[in-house]
């Protein structure tokens, strides 16, 4: 159907949403592969070596005095003489200062030691505009950029964060490569591992989403009505033993959630060690968070009750899209903080242009030159960013006994 069809005459409504999905999806394909030629795959920019010595908790002069011994990575050097180091080549370097540092090394390469589990951290709300989302892809980034394996799992059939990770859900994608091939209830069913796909970002992995997913919602219902135990565990089991097959591979996972309380989000929940709620500062958004967390209080005792392990080691409340010098703002985060204490994230995430501006070409500020966006706005931006991200990776070392 053109658009010529579909602005005259009487169109079906399913044909017509149907086309417009045809013509949205066909430009979205045109605008990716335009951004980022020939194969329309992303790829992450290098960094200077001051941002390479920080990122490595190193000096300038000790990373410059490697590179002229010829240790480590070769780093590219400019005309002017500056040198710079993609991600794979700092964690190459965090590797080799490990060994040269052992003192140093849970600092410089920080992955989790024998004993300590798997973080498995959920985002999750119901409430559009939370920045549910941008919150998990943040601090994913944040994660791999200090050290970490992680794991990022897309378990929203809108499958933002995977667009946001350089694949395009509705082109990119076959049958089964999301984690809805490995956690259905028949014999199609395949390993976690081989949904997962490397990013251009080197250290964060991904098991993508999109509309496959809704698949395990309906086909949930039928598998409670057939009763017995199927293989793979319950509903509620399924999202956790499919990561269990990884969990050697990783340090961290970072599951996007869908914004409903369904069989993913339940299962989520229950594979989740730590459980990340977003909120708007905004009353109207307050209200729903409300009903959220008195839903899922109601579902979460049901699966417990059935044998699901709902124990988490912290639940925080992050705000985002914060405006500190917004009064009404200002009067419900001291609400929140006044109910929950240090439930609440003392760092909040401020709204920004710079996130915002980032966004409209699938990139991060992380991703981003410092001058790409405008300095200042970038620095109020990653210090907001950096200082939510960087307290929660205090809670992750807390909850492996470490920085106690």
């Amino acid at each position: 159907m053109d658009t010529a069809s579909l602005r005259s005459g009487r169109v079906a409504s399913d044909a017509k949403i149907a086309a417009h999905a045809k013509l949205l999806s066909g430009q979205l394909q045109s605008l990716g592969s335009r951004l980022f030629p020939p194969d329309s795959r992303k790829s992450l920019r290098s960094f200077t070596s001051g941002e390479a010595a920080r990122l490595l908790n190193v000096s300038d002069g000790y990373l410059r005095q490697l590179s002229i011994d010829g240790i480590g990575p070769t780093p590219e050097v400019s005309l002017t003489g500056r040198r710079s180091y993609t991600l794979a080549q700092i964690n190459v370097l965090r590797r080799y200062i490990a060994n040269a540092k052992p003192r140093d090394a849970d600092v410089i390469l920080p992955h989790r030691k024998p004993g300590e589990r798997l973080q498995t951290i959920a985002c999750v709300n119901f409430k559009g505009g939370s920045a549910k989302t941008t919150t998990a892809l943040y601090l994913a980034q944040f994660l791999a950029l200090s050290g970490y394996r992680v794991l990022a799992l897309d378990l929203d059939p809108q499958a933002s964060m995977t667009a946001m990770l350089g694949l395009q859900p509705e082109f990119d994608l076959a049958e089964g490569d999301t984690l809805y091939g490995a956690i259905r209830y028949d014999d199609a069913r395949r390993s976690a591992k081989s949904c997962i796909r490397k990013t251009y970002f080197d250290g964060l992995d991904l098991i993508p989403g999109n509309l496959e997913l809704m698949e395990f919602e309906h086909d949930t219902p039928r598998a409670l009505l057939e009763g017995g135990r199927p293989a793979g565990g319950l509903f509620f089991q399924r999202v956790g033993k499919a990561l269990n097959e990884v969990e050697a591979d990783y340090d961290v996972v970072i599951i996007d959630c869908p914004p409903q309380l369904g069989y993913l989000t339940l299962g989520a929940l229950c594979a989740a060690t730590s459980l990340l709620v977003t909120i708007h500062p905004q009353m109207v958004d307050v209200a729903s968070m409300s009903q959220f967390l008195l839903m899922t209080a109601d579902l979460m005792s049901v699966v417990r009750n059935a044998g699901g392990d709902l124990h988490h080691d912290f639940i925080r409340y992050v705000v985002t899209r914060h405006e500190p010098h917004d009064g009404p703002q200002s009067q419900v985060v001291a609400l929140l903080r006044g109910l929950f204490g240090d439930d609440v994230l003392a760092a909040t995430v401020w709204k920004s242009t710079a996130i915002a501006d980032a966004g409209l070409t699938k990139q991060s500020l992380y991703e981003l030159d410092r001058g790409a966006v405008g300095r200042a706005t970038y620095d109020r931006a990653i210090e907001s960013l950096d200082a939510v991200n960087g307290e929660i990776l205090g809670l992750i070392r807390k909850a492996w006994g470490r920085d106690a």
